[in-house]
């Protein structure tokens, strides 16, 4: 793409920012103001999530177009993000201005030129752990971001980053199944299991101004996040999924079996029948979950070559100038 071709959206989700808002778009508004005349166009979107004070005013006021989402949660401003604007480089970021504006729309560089679908902004390489202030948020990123990467034998280095830019090509082709703070994770997941480009860049992250806080609960949204990843690994890696229980209750039952059976050659009887009956049924329930993991795992491998399929006939649409 050429940049006096490229549209550019810059997406803030924003729920109770009035604080903050204004000084964010500032920020992104000057650090456009250097490259915005190469591009065709450039246009800061701040969806405000019912707030209950002046975000909306504020952000209308600093020059975004400000749009509502009615339904509470992040993922769900995302949706209707994706489905309603039209660029084709997408900027997506936090209105509570932790990010450097800069470092956040040099991110587009990658999409432009071809070289990634989305493009993560890395706050983990750089100062997230000097400047956020809880522990169990560093412990919760960690974590994450090492069991999607063992599950999905991937090199993800920050799962959870609200800093990201895509293409055209992800935005109109990711279907959002969440509805709050869990639609990073899922995002991530999506891109690894379709195989779209994923790039990594590092940006400046920065702690909240005093009197700013911070939307997440850490126990319930961790816990929601986990689960997220749980429902995705079995949905995007059945035959694993699956396959690891299958072999984790015959190894048990084997193990439970062993008793019985050592009985039964010792002395021709058997009298430890609830072992052998628990035994038993664990070689069958192994046996039915393996069953369910090749049947899933075709049923998958149809629905990724329709996707591709969708992919293909959106890339031929007139209006993906990625092409």
């Amino acid at each position: 793409m050429k940049n006096e071709n490229v549209r550019v959206a810059v997406l803030l989700p924003c729920y109770n920012e009035a604080q903050t808002i204004g000084e964010t778009i500032a920020a992104y508004l000057a650090a456009l103001a250097d490259i915005q005349p190469s591009y065709k166009q450039v246009t800061i979107y701040v969806y405000d999530n019912n707030s209950s004070d002046e975000t909306a005013a504020i952000a209308e006021a600093a020059g975004a177009v400000v749009k509502r989402e009615y339904r509470q949660g992040k993922g769900f401003v995302v949706r209707s993000m994706f489905r309603d604007i039209d660029a084709d480089v997408y900027l997506m970021a936090d209105g509570d201005n932790t990010y450097e504006a800069k470092d956040v729309v040099a991110l587009a560089d990658d999409v432009i030129v071809g070289r990634a679908d989305m493009v993560v902004g890395d706050r983990l390489s750089g100062t997230y752990f000097e400047e956020n202030k809880r522990p169990l948020h560093s412990l919760g990123n960690r974590l994450v971001r090492w069991l999607i990467n063992k599950i999905f034998k991937s090199d993800i280095v920050d799962v959870m980053t609200g800093a990201r830019a895509f293409s055209r090509r992800f935005v109109k082709a990711y279907p959002s199944l969440v509805g709050g703070f869990e639609i990073e994770t899922e995002m991530t997941i999506h891109a690894l299991d379709k195989d779209f480009l994923v790039t990594h860049h590092p940006v400046l992250y920065r702690n909240r101004p005093q009197g700013s806080h911070s939307k997440l609960d850490t126990i319930p949204d961790g816990l929601r996040v986990l689960k997220t990843i749980f429902a995705l690994f079995k949905d995007f890696r059945p035959l694993l999924f699956f396959g690891s229980a299958s072999c984790i209750m015959l190894l048990i039952g084997g193990l439970i079996f062993a008793r019985p059976l050592v009985e039964f050659i010792e002395t021709g009887l058997v009298t430890r029948f609830p072992s052998l009956f628990v035994s038993t049924a664990l070689v069958i329930m192994a046996l039915l979950s393996g069953v369910c993991g090749v049947i899933v795992d075709s049923i998958r491998k149809q629905t990724k070559t329709f996707y591709e399929l969708e992919l293909n006939r959106l890339s031929q649409n007139s209006g993906d100038s990625s092409k």
